[in-house]
């Protein structure tokens, strides 16, 4: 998937240099590998923060190329983050967004059962 009329936007307020991804998939795929990288690093008092940037730019460049259920468990993660999950607990939230940002599909069925598997997570 290519970005469309992102104008080279890379969700992090700066446009994209040469050694960045070319598609909007391999640019998520590279930003969830900084949040696990993140995830995995010895906790650090602004740790919290690093996790919330990364998301919400994962959020917002899917939003903007119509990558609905990756903007669902984007937004899902905020909210477990927002609860206090974090290290191991945020691992498996990091799997599924990773399988969300690789899906083909982006149509409401497949929407709604990231949703649905976002909403067993977070709430049992």
């Amino acid at each position: 998937m290519h970005a469309r009329g992102l104008g080279g936007y890379d969700g992090a307020g700066g446009k994209m240099g040469q050694a960045q991804p070319e598609t909007v998939r391999e640019q998520l795929t590279v930003r969830i590998g900084k949040l696990d990288a993140v995830i995995r690093s010895k906790p650090r008092r602004d740790t919290a923060n690093d996790l919330a940037r990364e998301i919400d730019a994962i959020r917002t460049i899917a939003h903007l190329n119509g990558m609905r259920p990756a903007v669902a468990v984007a937004q899902a993660l905020e909210m477990a983050l927002a609860r206090g999950e974090r290290g191991p607990l945020i691992y498996g939230w990091v799997a599924i967004l990773r399988d969300a940002v690789t899906s083909d599909r982006h149509d409401d069925a497949a929407c709604d059962t990231y949703r649905a598997a976002c909403s067993v997570r977070l709430f049992g």
